[in-house]
């Protein structure tokens, strides 16, 4: 991701995600072992949708808390890459890879 930085600490990324109206989100996946696996998510759907809507239509993605959810990633070990110039363009990413990007910078 091109003109981007990358974010860390809990509040910043909880900051961030809040200022684009997002909430966060756990989705669980299976690994080609069967084994079942937390996978982070962040929705930014300003839609909103009734319950009978949120019946027919399941996207594995499953609201949770900010403490959940900040939990998850610091036991995934992952930052939050985040574009300077896109409103809600985003991705997690290894905090290692976020440690050698800073390291190249300076």
């Amino acid at each position: 991701m091109k003109d981007s930085h990358t974010l860390v600490r809990h509040q910043d990324i909880r900051n961030w995600v809040c200022d684009k109206k997002g909430i966060p989100a756990i989705s669980r996946i299976r690994d080609n072992f069967g084994d079942v696996k937390s996978r982070l998510c962040l929705s930014f759907d300003k839609r909103r949708r009734d319950a009978a809507t949120d019946q027919d239509q399941d996207d594995g993605m499953s609201p949770v808390s900010w403490t959940a959810w900040l939990a998850e990633l610091d036991r995934q070990q992952l930052a939050l890459k985040v574009s300077a110039t896109s409103t809600q363009d985003c991705e997690l990413v290894q905090r290692r890879e976020a440690a050698n990007d800073l390291r190249q910078v300076n």
